[in-house]
């Protein structure tokens, strides 16, 4: 009986474990860095304030200073994760 017991609780625990991990990446931001919407050249965090040139990308990456693989409409990007919905980005 004390055996049964054991195994109810490791499966309680874990099925909790993998709520908290899908609760949590469903409400990650991407990732975001600023950059120009004509050129997409990276730009200092600076430039995206109020005022500034910059706008902001959404997920993606940054290479050689030009950001791509992302979109400057963060609802477009998809942090993906478990349970999560929502479409890719372009």
């Amino acid at each position: 009986m004390r055996q049964r017991r054991l195994r109810s609780s490791t499966v309680v625990l874990g099925g909790m474990g993998l709520l908290a991990v899908a609760i949590t990446s469903c409400g990650s931001e991407p990732d975001k860095r600023c950059a120009d919407r004509t050129t997409r050249a990276q730009l200092p965090s600076s430039a995206c304030k109020s005022g500034g040139q910059g706008s902001y990308y959404y997920g993606g990456s940054s290479d050689k200073g030009k950001v791509d693989g992302g979109s400057f409409d963060k609802s477009a990007v998809d942090r993906g994760g478990f349970g999560c919905s929502g479409s890719g980005g372009g």
